[in-house]
């Protein structure tokens, strides 16, 4: 509701060009920071706490960004939201945390899909609202009304969360998952029989667990994982990079209006966000293999992103735009549940929140690289995205070995 109303309002009250970029990229890089720490933290604290603490921080920054009547407080009320917006991604790992594995990409997918009908109903409620008077506190005081909604319905649903063990022992790839219904009393009594890590006889501070989970996050990426991230980054530039120049694209190409651009966007959305709803079928015939979708949804990705590049005629842009919001919505489904079982049973949110944050990377790479291609031609920025595609396709086919089968082979079952 409210991120299409920001550059205006921050110009209103007085801000350069410049300062509104720098304001605006500023909460990316809060979220590039502070998504593995709050996923980190998540695993720590437990699921209701790290959600309910998120939801009303971002609540606050929302409630102040409504009485912003200086740059300064624009710049503050931006702060919480940076760093404590990751309610998504907590809630990725909530469900992830409940669900049996098989059963992880379609619930994801849902997920994906309610997040995405919120991407498409928000901004016309914002539209609609700021066409009153006070239009931008009053949609500021609607989006805070509706993170207070969403406080007091996870403060009240009843809860079967599953308890974090320590993080560090689940990131070690030996270890086997533990079941969704073990209690804490079970889980200490199998930390005290032969073979279980020492040192985990006292309790930690938090920031102790969460600074040993980085440093064994660390070393897992690195060495285990480094693959699986590089494909997010890549695939995560090649969409960008399509989108970037779109609607300039289009117009310079087919003299289609910007108004008519915006209903396409608006119809590969929707699309978009129908295509979680088919996961589940996706994954039966797949037999729950996440590499082998993700490579195909991705191959499929860089066909269509070629055949955008040489369309001839503004159908063939419809046809691969929307076979595209469907290979890309199934993509990013299928990237996180593949982190997830590389990953191991527990620290999941550390998982989602290193993703976002490679994600993040991907949006600030991407317009530099969008700014440079489009120098050569207006279909720059796409080609090079199907280039990057293609990379990644080569880096996932040169690994699979360590991926394939099905939903059942594990990395750390190696």
């Amino acid at each position: 509701m409210v991120v299409p109303l920001l550059s205006l309002h921050v110009r209103s009250l007085g801000a350069s060009p410049t300062v509104a970029g720098v304001v605006g990229s500023s909460y990316g890089v809060l979220q590039l920071f502070s998504s593995t720490l709050v996923g980190c933290w998540s695993d720590v604290a437990g699921r209701r706490l790290s959600l309910l603490v998120c939801i009303l921080c971002s609540a606050l920054g929302y409630l102040v960004l409504g009485a912003s009547t200086s740059v300064f407080l624009f710049v503050l009320a931006r702060v919480p939201v940076g760093i404590f917006k990751h309610t998504l991604s907590i809630s990725r790992a909530l469900l992830s945390d409940l669900v049996p594995e098989k059963e992880r990409p379609l619930v994801i997918g849902q997920l994906n899909t309610a997040s995405s009908v919120g991407f498409i109903l928000g901004p016309m409620v914002g539209g609609c609202l700021s066409e009153l008077d006070g239009g931008f506190y009053l949609t500021c005081f609607t989006c805070f009304s509706v993170f207070i909604l969403n406080a007091g319905l996870v403060w009240l649903f009843p809860w079967n969360e599953v308890e974090v063990s320590s993080t560090k022992s689940s990131l070690r790839l030996d270890e086997t998952h533990a079941p969704l219904g073990e209690t804490h009393c079970a889980r200490q009594e199998a930390r005290t029989t032969p073979g279980s890590m020492v040192g985990e006889k006292t309790p930690r501070p938090p920031w102790m667990e969460v600074m040993s989970t980085l440093r064994a996050m660390q070393s897992l990426v690195f060495s285990e994982m480094w693959d699986i991230f590089l494909v997010r980054l890549l695939m995560a530039m090649a969409v960008m990079l399509y989108y970037s120049n779109f609607v300039l694209a289009l117009e310079e190409r087919f003299g289609v209006r910007p108004k008519v651009t915006g209903y396409l966007i608006s119809y590969s959305s929707a699309l978009g966000a129908l295509a979680g709803l088919v996961m589940g079928p996706i994954m039966r015939a797949y037999r729950h293999d996440s590499h082998r979708v993700l490579l195909h949804s991705s191959t499929l990705t860089f066909l269509l992103l070629l055949l955008y590049c040489t369309a001839p005629s503004l159908g063939a842009v419809v046809f691969s735009s929307t076979l595209l919001s469907f290979s890309t919505a199934v993509g990013r489904t299928c990237i996180t549940d593949l982190q997830l079982t590389v990953g191991g049973a527990q620290a999941k949110g550390t998982l989602i929140g290193m993703g976002q944050s490679v994600t993040a990377v991907g949006r600030i790479i991407a317009p530099l690289l969008s700014g440079v291609a489009q120098e050569v031609s207006p279909c720059g920025p796409p080609s090079l995205g199907a280039a990057l595609a293609l990379v990644a396709i080569f880096i996932m086919s040169l690994n699979r070995p360590r991926y394939g089968g099905d939903g059942s082979d594990r990395l750390k079952g190696e």
